[in-house]
């Protein structure tokens, strides 16, 4: 049994009388615990960051931040197998994914670190003696919320570049990951140049942390990732002080198919990007729309690659998914199977493995066929490993199909077809469009969404801009 997950404030542990397990969603079994917040710790936590930001050199100094940045990317690449194990645990992921989250962590860190020396403002001189400096200033205070399906990509991906521009933070981990995010910041504490108060957590106890995260007078940011209902009442809550917003937020990908496409490549592409994470990633392909005149090739080559899924636990050799989160989303699913069965036409349907799997959070992957656009079951982010097949008939009516829900994240293209591609990554309504493959995400490369997929951008240069403000000083000088 691992310790139990603090508080970290100021530099410092910091316990609650009221702690919550943390357990395994393969097997129920009770990983450690949580000590569990209040509204006066995150209160705690905000004006410790405020401090920090307003007393220390860290707004003020890029070559601490780099220096300090490269040094927290060390100690989480020294704790790799260690950290991937426990995420595995906590988490459920498969352990092959877990790795590459952690590598995608220490990578990120990495990228900031090279960006917080390259903060650059302008100058201009808009008359004789006039002259404007536009400089580029941290944004202040940021809290930083974090969902539990990526817990540690997902917390690097928003404190990197608030770090990199000088903005100090508080965190809120997701209560089914409060371990793993506990041992991420020993890896920040394990820093001697970080100063006091730049990096603060604080765990959830219901909603009261997440509420003071986004109304307290002293949060200038607020950074999350997570559902789109939830993203609406952080942005509500955030108006009565206009904080700044940056949300990524849910997601419904579809993945469209023309004939003229690799179908071997396309169907790995869509096997893999379906159920990476066990289908709960926003990104991950929920929808297939595909050419009728190929759709019956392509169900049942799905459902061969479906069917020979290997599901269980993600520590063990093999396994390419891995459980849902808990039992409560595991009941979810298959309430929407059923539903699926019973208002769809049900090409392969999943279930809750028996035996041995029986104890976890499993469910097998799932198809089904629908038309009907405006269905729930096609508008609603389902967040599991169930897929619906829509067949189009030409290439209007597959973008028209594409953009028909409020989401707008992530999408893909398969054809042969480099007009059609370019012609489709310009018409889709997606923050994110790959072509002939999906998934992949880079450090390097912006990441957000159209409407209600959210506001703002993440990893690239770009994400810097949500954690910083332009000021504009102005000297006028005597002329001779």
């Amino acid at each position: 049994m691992y310790d139990t997950a603090h508080h970290y404030i100021g530099r410092s542990w910091i316990g609650s009388e009221e702690t919550e397990i943390s357990t395994d969603p393969a097997t129920g079994e009770t990983l450690g615990r949580a000590a569990l917040g209040s509204d006066d710790l995150a209160a705690q936590a905000v004006l410790a960051a405020r401090e920090a930001f307003e007393t220390t050199n860290w707004s003020a100094d890029p070559r601490l931040r780099a220096r300090t940045m490269l040094e927290i990317a060390d100690r989480i690449e020294a704790r790799h197998d260690e950290l991937a194990r426990l995420l595995v645990r906590e988490n459920g992921k498969v352990l092959g994914q877990a790795k590459g989250e952690i590598a995608a962590g220490f990578g990120e860190m990495r990228y900031y670190a090279g960006l917080a020396r390259n903060v650059f403002g302008r100058t201009t001189e808009t008359g004789p003696g006039k002259l404007s400096l536009l400089t580029r200033e941290a944004a202040g205070v940021v809290s930083v919320i974090v969902p539990w399906n990526a817990p540690v990509t997902l917390l690097v991906r928003s404190v990197a570049p608030a770090l990199a521009a000088g903005c100090t933070v508080v965190i809120k981990p997701a209560p089914q990951t409060p371990l793993i995010n506990a041992e991420i910041l020993r890896c920040f504490d394990a820093v001697a140049d970080l100063p006091k108060g730049v990096v603060n957590s604080v765990n959830e106890n219901g909603i009261a942390v997440g509420h003071i995260l986004s109304t307290h007078p002293e949060i200038d940011v607020v950074s999350f990732t997570g559902s789109s209902r939830t993203g609406k009442t952080i942005m509500k809550n955030a108006a009565d002080t206009l904080k700044h917003v940056s949300l990524e937020l849910g997601g419904k990908a579809p993945a469209l198919v023309f004939p003229d496409a690799d179908l071997d490549r396309a169907v790995n592409e869509i096997r893999r990007s379906s159920i990476v994470l066990t289908g709960q990633m926003c990104t991950a392909i929920s929808r297939i729309l595909v050419h009728e005149s190929i759709e019956a090739e392509l169900i049942s080559r799905l459902t061969t690659a479906y069917q020979a899924v290997s599901v269980g636990p993600g520590l063990e050799s093999g396994v390419e998914m891995g459980p849902l989160i808990d039992h409560s989303n595991r009941n979810r699913i298959l309430g929407l199977i059923e539903r699926a069965r019973d208002e769809a036409e049900m090409l392969l349907e999943g279930s809750a493995p028996g035996g041995a799997l029986a104890q976890g959070a499993f469910v097998t992957p799932s198809m089904f066929r629908i038309r009907d656009t405006a269905h729930d079951l096609v508008q609603d982010e389902l967040f599991g490993p169930i897929v619906s097949v829509e067949p189009f008939a030409d290439e209007k009516q597959a973008v028209a199909m594409a953009n028909a829900t409020r989401y707008g994240l992530a999408s893909s293209v398969y054809t042969s077809d480099l007009n059609r591609a370019m012609r489709l990554g310009r018409k889709l309504k997606f923050g994110t469009v790959w072509l002939n493959a999906h998934n992949r995400l880079l450090a390097e490369a912006e990441t957000g969404g159209y409407r209600e997929s959210g506001i703002g951008r993440l990893h690239g240069v770009e994400a810097l801009n949500d954690f910083l403000e332009t000021k504009h000083v102005y000297l006028e000088a005597e002329t001779g």
